[in-house]
């Protein structure tokens, strides 16, 4: 027993470390100096609530969470729609499923730094190239506008993330009994019928795991904001961690950018873990 309880932590200790150094240590650092006026270079005092109570009148903090919340409930609907149809066509006797599994999946092995400047091409030049000869207005100067740099950065997202949320739909829907297919079959159920009350019932967990996993990655979009749009035009397409970054390592001002990522920190677990909750009690009602 000693010895098993002896190797257990011996393999358990890198991963403890890690979470210390990387995640625990510098949340409470973080909290610690979001409490001061520390620039990041010389000495700091106390002003205790003073960041916090600045967020109130920060209309660009205000705007950027605004457009991250739009921007996280299209794209976690969007993606997870696309998610599922996806895996439900490559799970179908089709010769070409593996290949398109594959080819689903292959955006979200590139960055999203290198993402970002290949749809910045696609939306400024290719757009406006056939905006041009087709006589579409619309489709010219297609990131100049904050509405149209909105849908830019949810195409962007759903084009990269959609193959990985793909395959954890595929993992659930591969393990859907075939009798219980079989058995609806034979009762006369057409095909939206055994989805709703065959497939969707038991890959139910699958869209807590995916909604979980599209909404934390919505809310924490950076490296394609950037590279995109980079807030443009007039910080109107600057999302909550572009606007976080800016403050802290732009305006050099290291304090209040620890109070609103602190902020940043606490929306996100609190909709994350409501969300997680409320489907995992539909799990258990299904």
């Amino acid at each position: 027993m000693r010895k098993n309880n002896l190797t257990f932590w011996l393999f358990l200790t890198p991963a403890l470390l890690s979470l210390t150094l990387v995640i625990i240590v510098p949340l409470v650092l973080g909290t610690y100096y979001s409490f001061t006026d520390w620039n990041g270079v010389g000495s700091y005092s106390f002003i205790v609530f003073s960041n916090y109570t600045k967020l109130f009148a920060d209309d660009t903090f205000k705007s950027a969470l605004w457009f991250t919340i739009k921007f996280s409930i299209v794209t976690v609907i969007s993606l997870n729609v696309l998610g599922l149809g996806l895996a439900m066509l490559v799970t179908q006797k089709l010769k070409v499923s593996n290949t398109l599994r594959t080819v689903f999946f292959m955006p979200n092995l590139i960055g999203g730094l290198i993402l970002g400047f290949i749809w910045q091409f696609i939306f400024v030049r290719v757009f406006s190239s056939i905006g041009e000869a087709v006589g579409m207005d619309s489709l010219v100067g297609w990131l100049s506008t904050t509405t149209t740099g909105f849908w830019g950065l949810v195409i962007l997202t759903c084009w990269q993330m959609g193959g990985y949320i793909m395959i954890i739909y595929i993992a659930y829907l591969q393990n859907v009994p075939n009798e219980l297919m079989e058995a609806a079959d034979i009762d006369g159920a057409s095909a939206i019928q055994k989805f709703r009350f065959i497939t969707f019932p038991l890959i139910a967990p699958a869209f807590t795991v995916s909604m979980f996993l599209t909404l934390s990655n919505s809310f924490k979009v950076y490296d394609q904001n950037l590279s995109l749009t980079n807030g443009g035009p007039y910080n109107s397409t600057e999302m909550l961690a572009m606007n976080i970054v800016k403050t802290a390592f732009v305006n050099n001002d290291m304090s209040y950018g620890q109070a609103k990522s602190l902020i940043f920190f606490v929306i996100v677990a609190i909709i994350s873990l409501t969300q997680v909750y409320y489907n995992k009690k539909r799990e258990v009602e299904m």
